[in-house]
């Protein structure tokens, strides 16, 4: 993956006068970008949760309780990608919390077969959304090169994009999410596959029956 540089240092001033306003300042002589908590730095899924964890880069970082960092097997052959963080996840600090995480648990140990433990598990934006809007483009901008960070230290066999907004934020495709749903993708090394998310099931029950065929098909390839 390539980060363009200037954009790179535009987020980290950013992130850094959110910091010194969250202390009080309202004004600063220049001062050169700390890059020592940033992006370009992680070389570990631990680093790099450690600069989600401490991130500044949006108006998010105050609405949220916390960020919440992606989670799981870091060798696993499957990475589940959420779009955003509900607020049940986070208060609790738990990508499996309420209604819709437990539908997702029961659809990766039910039928996937496998433990929790045992997959990768993210969000697109790694936290909450203020008054719960749907986060904006730039909010995007600032969180993208997280997730394809996450992506890259996986390395995963298969990728699973929980409803449209997360599949459509990864890819940048436009076409109608029914076109693509279910289907396997080929994404660099790995194949992709877009499902409905769990909320709309809790909805729509009547779209499991759907859901069950597409977890099938990622089961085949893992």
């Amino acid at each position: 993956m390539v980060v363009d540089l200037e954009s790179f240092q535009n987020l980290v001033l950013l992130q850094n006068l959110y910091r010194l306003r969250s202390i009080g300042f309202e004004y600063i002589d220049h001062f050169d970008c700390n890059t020592s908590q940033g992006f370009e730095n992680a070389t570990t899924l631990d680093e790099l949760a450690s600069n989600i964890q401490r991130c500044h880069l949006c108006d998010l970082s105050k609405s949220r309780t916390q960020s919440v960092t992606g989670r799981g097997n870091s060798n696993s052959d499957l990475f589940i990608i959420d779009y955003v963080v509900s607020q049940s996840q986070d208060l609790s600090n738990d990508h499996y919390a309420g209604r819709s995480g437990d539908t997702l648990k029961k659809m990766i140990e039910n039928v996937l077969e496998l433990t929790a433990d045992n997959v990768y598990i993210s969000h697109a934006i790694k936290c909450k959304p203020l008054q719960g809007n749907k986060p904006s483009s730039s909010e995007w901008n600032s969180c993208k090169n997280y997730l394809f960070s996450e992506l890259e230290f996986v390395r995963p066999k298969v990728i699973v994009t929980l409803g449209e907004d997360a599949y459509k934020h990864l890819t940048g495709d436009t076409q109608k999410f029914d076109n693509v749903r279910g289907h396997l993708i080929d994404f660099g090394a790995s194949k992709l596959v877009p499902i409905l998310h769990p909320q709309y099931l809790l909805r729509n029950p009547e779209s499991k029956k759907t859901t069950l065929n597409d977890l099938k098909t990622i089961k085949s390839c893992l």
